[in-house]
């Protein structure tokens, strides 16, 4: 009886163990790392962003943006969101900030480089973000959440590398939620000739001689978590005489 009693408390004992071992697989478990941040970035991030987002980049979710390292993905985690938070009982508040990922970097063995706005925004209170800036460095826990972008619709941005008719390039903008991007369509509505885009880098897709006429696009998204994947088809569509540098809104948002 002694022995069943023994055996009983120590499978109890292991069970805090047991999970924490399956933490990576759990999608709400914050994941333990270091933050950095980037230098001359107090009101927003960067402009020269890896996912190419420009001025955008550098203001989107106000300026609480970062770059990553493995979390970049080949740039299928640009526009991702993590909630960050320091693990600093003293300097550190407990919902940390929400950060979108524009930029690839890595820094003394970091997960993510913040600009010094989102940084600051880890502390209970201005001074305490002081203080945190003062560290440079910092040890973190991290984990993906929705992004949620009010009364925006999903939009996509002609890229400035397009050429009409000859090379169509674009961006996507405003997702909401928490799933990757990781296929792109672009149909011409009359006839349905479509084409496979490519992720030329970055958060950009494009296509060579792109289908000419009304442009429906058709994105493919995959869940963080189950990886169900579901197409989904904007209402709207981009106009034959597409112009390269124009938003222009999908009619939707998921």
């Amino acid at each position: 009886m002694a022995l069943l009693s023994q055996l009983l408390l120590f499978f109890l004992s292991a069970l805090p163990y047991q999970h924490l071992a399956r933490g990576d697989t759990c999608g709400d478990c914050f994941i333990q790392s270091r933050a950095a941040y980037y230098p001359n970035s107090d009101t927003q991030g960067t402009e020269t962003g890896a996912c190419e987002y420009g001025t955008f980049g550098a203001t989107l979710n106000g300026g609480d943006v970062s770059a990553a390292s493995n979390l970049y993905r080949n740039g299928v985690g640009c526009g991702a969101c993590y909630q960050v938070r320091c693990i600093n009982a003293k300097l550190c508040s407990n919902n940390g900030v929400t950060i979108v990922i524009t930029d690839l970097g890595a820094s003394g063995n970091t997960d993510f480089i913040l600009s010094q706005h989102a940084f600051a925004r880890m502390g209970q209170n201005a001074d305490a973000g002081t203080s945190l800036l003062s560290l440079g460095f910092i040890g973190i826990e991290y984990r993906r959440v929705s992004c949620s972008y009010t009364n925006r619709n999903i939009a996509f941005k002609i890229d400035q590398s397009s050429n009409y008719p000859f090379y169509f390039a674009f961006q996507i903008w405003y997702l909401q939620g928490n799933k990757d991007i990781i296929a792109v369509q672009l149909c011409e509505t009359e006839n349905l000739t479509c084409k496979l885009l490519e992720r030329s880098h970055g958060a950009v897709w494009a296509v060579a001689s792109p289908p000419s006429g009304t442009l429906s696009v058709r994105m493919l998204l995959s869940g963080s978590d189950d990886g169900d994947e579901t197409w989904v088809v904007p209402p709207n569509n981009i106009p034959q005489n597409w112009t390269s540098g124009v938003i222009y809104d999908s009619g939707i948002q998921v």
